[in-house]
């Protein structure tokens, strides 16, 4: 695997050529929160400074490599994020508006909608040697009564599974059980998987991200897991569409808790999904990334409604790489643990990305033990550990990194 490849990123949304970094605005917040991010320096907030630099910089290297290497597949939308090449989509299309489309010079690839969410949509290809960024403002300027965007890519928010992690004993016990869908790679090596399916080409495709989080699950009481791969072997993987179709999947199988450790910029159609997910019940949990302070916020956990969480260190300190969201919900275990990785045995981690089904598993087990939405709130709310700053309404799930 190659670091810009999706199974290896951890980016959130892109900065494009340039950093359009709101410096002040970054230094208030890196000081504000540096006494829970870093141990004592001689000049803590200066040094978080440059890391959070370095982590926007880092990005934006990620994100050009990761476009170039793809080039056939991928290309920037008219805000410079990673997006499917040569593709758009027209929410909620009629046929005045289709018809529209064509004669402006786009062909339709498919018109449908999600299952189970009931989002519409239609897929265009762009005019022949029209940039994709192009296309976006043509057919926006085209249909104005309709929403239209390109299907911009989502990445991973963990870093990739290293050897060498240990396994303790628990020190207390948890209410444990029930069902969590993880939509990322394809998963290998658990007995939990309810069902898999594969939302891109060549998937279910086993990943080692996918793997571990499923690892963390079981580790955390989970009692049935289902899988959507997102991703397969398609470089253009992780797409909005395909995220939105594996939450429309999920919800057609009754998941009531879905995690999604993947970042990106917002996205309308996602944003559609998610919104109609929530409406019929299902919890969302997200990552909020590891693209530092500086960061654009991410999204899914950035949608109103998606719990955001993000991670801490053994030592309660949240990750100095972690991302932020448009608001806060939780904190877990993002690092200081390891998971079971089929061909790799007992793997350390690290990254927002293994917080999230955590947080995930606290809700799946409050909501089967309570049998009510608000109560299991409420639950999940009264269970969180009050204390330092940029942990939302508390960590769930501290006591797990020893039992994992």
């Amino acid at each position: 695997m190659t670091a810009s490849a999706p199974v290896a990123a951890q980016l959130g949304g892109g900065l494009g050529g340039g950093l359009p970094v709101d410096l002040p605005e970054t230094v208030g917040r890196v000081r504000e929160a540096v006494g829970d991010i870093v141990a004592p320096v001689a000049d803590p907030a200066g040094a978080v400074l440059r890391d959070v630099r370095a982590l926007a910089r880092e990005r934006v290297r990620r994100l050009a490599d990761f476009v170039a290497e793809h080039g056939d597949t991928v290309e920037w939308d008219e805000k410079r994020q990673p997006a499917v090449r040569g593709e758009v989509l027209l929410l909620d299309p009629d046929a005045a508006s289709i018809e529209t489309a064509r004669r402006a010079g786009f062909a339709l690839l498919e018109k449908s909608e999600i299952e189970g969410l009931g989002v519409a949509y239609a897929r265009f290809a762009t005019p022949s040697g029209m940039p994709l960024a192009k296309a976006v403002e043509a057919l926006r300027k085209a249909v104005p009564d309709r929403e239209v965007t390109a299907d911009q890519i989502h990445f991973r928010s963990g870093r990739t599974p290293n050897a060498g992690g240990r396994q303790d004993a628990p020190s207390a016990p948890l209410p444990r059980g029930g069902t969590v869908g993880i939509i990322d790679g394809g998963i290998a090596g658990s007995g939990r998987v309810a069902a898999q399916r594969g939302f891109a080409a060549g998937a279910p495709r086993a990943s080692d991200h996918a793997s571990a989080i499923a690892s963390l699950l079981a580790g955390a009481g989970t009692t049935r897991i289902y899988g959507a791969d997102v991703y397969g072997d398609d470089p253009a993987g992780g797409n909005a569409l395909a995220i939105a179709r594996a939450l429309g999947w999920m919800q057609g199988q009754g998941v009531p808790v879905v995690s999604v450790s993947l970042v990106g910029p917002a996205n309308p159609l996602l944003a559609r999904a998610v919104a109609s997910a929530r409406g019929k019940g299902m919890v969302i949990v997200a990552a909020v990334g590891n693209d530092g302070a500086a960061a654009p916020p991410a999204y899914p956990a950035s949608y109103s409604g998606v719990l955001a969480v993000t991670g801490i260190d053994g030592a309660g300190r949240v990750l100095i790489e972690a991302g932020r969201a448009a608001h806060l919900d939780y904190a877990a275990p993002g690092a200081d643990m390891s998971a079971l990785v089929p061909g790799k045995g007992r793997v350390s981690l690290r990254g927002t990305s293994y917080a999230a089904p955590l947080a995930a598993s606290r809700m799946a087990a409050r909501l089967t033990a309570l049998g009510n939405m608000e109560k299991a709130s409420r639950a999940l709310d009264a269970e969180a550990l009050k204390g330092r700053s940029r942990t939302g309404r508390g960590v769930l799930c501290n006591i797990c990194r020893s039992g994992l």
